[in-house]
């Protein structure tokens, strides 16, 4: 994708400028079309590469951002202010400069007759396929304030969510990281230099932990060139491959068997689905469209391809709950609950209630894990730590009692 500015005119005569996102100069002549312009010239433009612009691609947009900015330009066209000067007023209070680089581009699109889901769909590393569909539907049911704060709530309810987790997890992942490098320091540093006393006092006759525990010192300094190897090509690896599809899909595949993380991940799963989903249905979005784009945001491979084929029931007649009821993942309460709100016409208010359901079953298998995690990782440490010891204070207690 590249940039391209045009200038164009409408059906009056009105010149136009702009710019747009596009794969050629074909497809920009096509997007300028389904808007009612004819181009007149299309260039593509050539940026400049600079340490500024380094630094700020570096820089992301927050959540908190995008919640922000939802919040208040609802507020603003609940206010009757019109689009494009809430737009103007927002982009000049926002401080972080990526999001103002884009809001720029949003709100000249907006100016030039671009509808505001059109504009925000060129930016897709910011405005994800659920917000966009939204603001189309909003926009199409002149609901636009109503569907922004639906939006707003939607985003801070799964930043919650991610949050807790992530938070819950800091602790273990610190403790891990402070139990691998004791260890290697230990292992490095201390043993083969108490070793090396403890085996010239005991003419080196030394018990068989001790003699296993200098192996492996042994190895870990005279290798330490291989070891830094392999650890950096695996991290390489492993990195590249999560980026790939298939990667990604045994990523998925594994979290939804690990024992402990298995249970979060789900719960998480259909508290996402189910606020989402809602979200869109509430919007107006069409049933197959919302499994569609619920499937992409949930973040999960093997939940993805199971919604995707429920679409396919789905555009086949079927109503929804019909093949969520099949599911292996998604709890049978999940699509009984869905079957209700099909009959009733109420599917929107009653995944809601799931959400909120399963987003307080988060919170509690999230505090159960790290309740759970940090114990035994510090029991890990312990135990580590203590058979080191052994193996050094052994051989020493030794000598004592042949003295």
């Amino acid at each position: 994708m590249a940039m391209f500015t045009y200038t164009a005119t409408d059906t009056s005569g009105k010149r136009h400028e702009g710019s747009v996102e596009a794969t050629s100069v074909g497809a920009v002549g096509q997007i300028l079309a389904r808007q009612g312009l004819k181009a007149l010239v299309i260039k593509k433009e050539v940026k400049k590469t600079n340490v500024l612009d380094i630094f700020t691609k570096a820089k992301k947009v927050k959540a908190k951002d995008l919640v922000i900015f939802t919040r208040q330009l609802a507020t603003m066209i609940d206010a009757g202010v019109p689009l494009v000067r809430s737009l103007a007023t927002l982009q000049s209070q926002t401080e972080n400069p990526v999001f103002k680089k884009h809001m720029q581009e949003v709100s000249k699109d907006v100016e030039s007759g671009t509808s505001f889901a059109d504009s925000l769909a060129k930016h897709p590393k910011v405005f994800s396929a659920i917000y966009v569909n939204m603001v189309r539907a909003g926009e199409a049911g002149g609901i636009l304030d109503e569907i922004l704060k639906k939006l707003a709530l939607q985003q801070e309810k799964d930043a919650k969510i991610r949050g807790k987790f992530k938070s819950a997890m800091t602790y273990p992942t610190v403790l891990v990281g402070i139990t691998f490098t004791v260890f290697i320091a230990l292992m490095t540093v201390v043993v083969p230099k108490i070793g090396k006393i403890v085996g010239d006092l005991s003419g080196g006759k030394l018990p068989p932990l001790t003699q296993a525990m200098l192996g492996i010192s042994n190895f870990l300094t005279t290798f330490w060139y291989i070891h830094i190897t392999v650890f950096v090509g695996l991290s390489i690896f492993i990195g590249r491959s999560l980026q790939t599809e298939k990667g990604k899909l045994i990523r998925d595949q594994l979290l939804l068997k690990a024992p402990a993380i298995k249970i979060i991940v789900i719960k998480m799963s259909v508290a996402r689905f189910a606020r989402i989903f809602a979200s869109l249905m509430t919007a107006g979005v069409s049933v197959i469209e919302s499994i569609e784009i619920t499937s992409k945001a949930i973040g999960n491979k093997v939940i993805e391809a199971e919604l995707l084929a429920a679409a396919k029931d789905v555009s086949n007649g079927e109503q929804f709950s019909v093949p969520l009821s099949k599911s292996k993942i998604f709890p049978p309460i999940v699509s009984q609950m869905l079957a209700i709100g099909e009959e009733t016409g109420q599917t929107d208010s009653v995944l809601l209630k799931v959400a909120e359901f399963y987003e307080d079953e988060v919170d509690a298998a999230v505090d159960g894990l790290s309740s759970i995690l940090e114990p035994l990782l510090i029991v890990v440490m312990g135990g580590m730590v203590g058979v080191i010891a052994v193996s050094v204070i052994g051989p020493i207690s030794n000598l004592s009692n042949q003295i």
